[in-house]
């Protein structure tokens, strides 16, 4: 069992810690994020925001106290001439002609990466293909981009099973793109299983998971299999983040957790560790990994080294709207 906060640091015992790097906000995550205190800056609150702008409570609160007003639907919001902002996980194309008709200043915050997915998706159907996405149902990502085309026109696929049992309309007309933030393992079982029935299926010119989540599970990949236990910080609706806890247990990691903070850590189930790993998802704030690394050093006497994958150099300037009225400044 570890020791109490206040045993003498001469008792503590040791402790090795490996950070996952790449970790933390991606340029999505960071250009969401920006946006609504650019807005706040250029505006001043409310401003409004559907649904959370990412899937972190700990930012949704700080935005929250500098006046962003989180709502699930624009009818929740009053007539008004503050901004409202859509989400970094994108929305059908219902949501930007309702906020129209109601002659918002709409802003959209959806991530570059998913609407790359958005305009793969367009394409297809305009060239008359059925498409596949696969993804998980009900993830706000998933219900934006089932939401650019027409009622039945993408199929949702969510596992090899389902892959298998998809019957299409024309087996040389289908098409497939995918959830940005998926389990790269899992979402290459599914493609190979509707490669192998559809061998003329045409896919993304680049790989639709993002670069952020492919390089978050590699690194955990690398660090999973050599550690005692891993912490994954990151919230429980976020997708990114269940996906890096499922990983390390693939990889080995006999005890991986997802923890929204430090204060969620239970002691009882961090006993005689020697190594511990450490990631965070990709809409989690670093702030919170220094937290429970905080947390960790009243109890032990921590050695840190970050294990680094990539270095990522991303960035996705504001939405345009923005940029123009910062320029006009």
């Amino acid at each position: 069992m570890p020791l109490s906060a206040d045993t003498p640091v001469a008792a503590k015992p040791s402790l090795a810690v490996l950070l996952c790097s790449p970790r933390s906000f991606c340029a999505g995550v960071v250009r969401a994020i920006d946006t609504v205190e650019r807005a706040l800056t250029l505006y001043g609150p409310p401003v409004y925001v559907r649904h959370e702008i990412v899937h972190n409570r700990y930012v949704v609160e700080s935005l929250k106290a500098k006046g962003a007003v989180f709502v699930e639907d624009l009818d929740e919001i009053p007539d008004t001439q503050a901004p409202v902002v859509f989400s970094a996980h994108g929305v059908p194309k219902s949501v930007p002609a309702q906020a129209a008709q109601r002659n918002f200043l709409a802003i959209d915050a959806t991530c570059p990466l998913v609407t790359k997915v958005h305009r793969e998706a367009e394409i297809h159907f305009r060239r008359g293909r059925e498409i596949m996405l696969i993804g998980h149902a009900g993830h706000p990502e998933v219900v934006g981009t089932m939401g650019q085309l027409p009622h039945g026109a993408v199929k949702l696929v969510e596992t090899v099973e389902d892959a298998m049992a998809f019957s299409p309309k024309d087996a040389k007309k289908l098409a497939y793109v995918t959830q940005t933030t998926l389990s790269v393992d899992d979402t290459s079982h599914i493609v190979d299983a509707i490669r192998r029935r559809f061998p003329a299926i045409v896919g993304p010119h680049k790989k639709d998971i993002c670069y952020a989540t492919s390089n978050r599970q590699e690194a955990v990949k690398r660090v999973a299999p050599v550690v005692d236990a891993m912490i994954v910080v990151g919230a429980p609706n976020s997708s990114n983040s269940q996906r890096l806890r499922e990983v390390a247990e693939r990889a080995g990691c006999a005890h991986a957790v997802l923890l929204q903070s430090a204060a969620e850590i239970d002691w009882s189930r961090f006993g005689a560790i020697a190594r511990l790993g450490i990631t965070a998802g990709a809409s989690a704030p670093e702030v919170l990994v220094e937290e429970i690394l905080d947390a960790f050093a009243l109890r032990y006497a921590l050695r840190v080294d970050t294990v680094s994958v990539i270095e990522e150099e991303v960035f996705f300037p504001l939405p345009r709207h923005l940029r123009d009225t910062e320029a006009a400044e």
